[in-house]
């Protein structure tokens, strides 16, 4: 029978930054923003409120900055509307299984199948089986940055790691990798 830890949710307002906090049975805090905005403090079932408190506070620059990070990352990419998210999906369809052809070819990396999904948090994937999906979202990046994360999974299936080995192999192929994963974070 599996174990399951129960976790509460305690809601936390300090120096207007509202948190949620959620006790398991872990060793160490740690703090979060997710995608949609919230503040989330995941914290071991011993750790006084008192405690937590503190560390918010102690990490309140850095939340700050990270919050604002992600607001603007959520104004430039908003969700799409339904009509949008059709038209994405049938550009990802149309799109990336010629590009993962293409650059398939180039490296001589073949995924055992190609699969477009509606991730919200990651663009691509592979996976040990070198099936690689991407997300639909991926069609809202400009181009240069889709050929990114189609190298970057196809490169996965030589390397199941972000090692220097397999970074050079993107670099391989695209030089200019870094200002491409940059256009993926703007």
């Amino acid at each position: 029978m599996p174990h399951f830890c129960a976790a509460f949710l305690i809601d936390r307002t300090m120096n207007e930054i509202s948190y949620t906090v959620i006790r398991s049975r872990r060793k160490t805090v740690s703090l979060e923003i997710t995608r949609d905005l919230a503040v989330v403090v995941r914290a071991p079932l011993t750790m006084s409120q008192g405690e937590i408190d503190r560390f918010v506070a102690s990490r309140e620059a850095w939340l700050r900055e990270h919050y604002a990070r992600q607001q603007q990352r959520l104004a430039a990419h908003p969700e799409p509307t339904a009509d949008q998210t059709r038209e994405y999906i049938q550009k990802a369809k149309a799109i990336l299984p010629e590009k993962v052809r293409h650059y398939s070819q180039l490296m001589g990396l073949y995924p055992q199948a190609v699969t477009v999904t509606g991730a919200k948090t990651r663009f691509g994937s592979c996976s040990g089986k070198n099936r690689i999906c991407f997300s639909w979202r991926l069609m809202a990046y400009p181009e240069e940055a889709v050929d990114y994360v189609v190298v970057h999974e196809l490169a996965h299936i030589r390397y199941k790691n972000h090692s220097r080995d397999f970074y050079a192999l993107i670099a391989r192929y695209l030089p200019d990798y870094r200002e491409r994963e940059r256009l993926l974070k703007g």
